[in-house]
């Protein structure tokens, strides 16, 4: 599986847990840290974690496990990290303090739509 692919089935887990402000950008020319971030919106703890918890549950399915999983005990915000994709589910309070997409924008990061192509 490619990195595009694993990103459509990152996306398609939180469309399926109604994530919403589902974005995702590419930033492999920007860091050597991760290729691509997804950034996803959940109403409440419960949500942010149901929304984590689907994308673990969808890369297992696929062979995969996370790398690690950061902040799930809260669950304000949930880092999942699948190594060329790093995943953000956070609570809107949580995500417009941060505006990390924001660093991103900075930097002129390339954009891609919430549904890879």
């Amino acid at each position: 599986m490619n990195q595009a692919e694993l990103a459509a089935e990152v996306v398609s887990a939180l469309e399926d847990v109604k994530g919403q402000d589902i974005r995702l950008l590419d930033v492999h020319e920007l860091t050597t840290i991760t290729d691509s971030m997804v950034f996803c919106t959940g109403t409440s703890s419960r949500h942010v974690k149901s929304l984590a918890d689907s994308v673990i549950d969808r890369v297992k399915q696929l062979g995969r496990r996370p790398a690690g999983v950061e902040g799930a005990e809260t669950a304000e915000w949930v880092l999942v990290d699948l190594g060329d994709i790093v995943v953000h589910v956070m609570q809107a309070q949580t995500r417009a303090h941060y505006q990390l997409e924001k660093l991103w924008d900075l930097q002129d990061a390339p954009r891609e739509s919430a549904r890879p192509g």
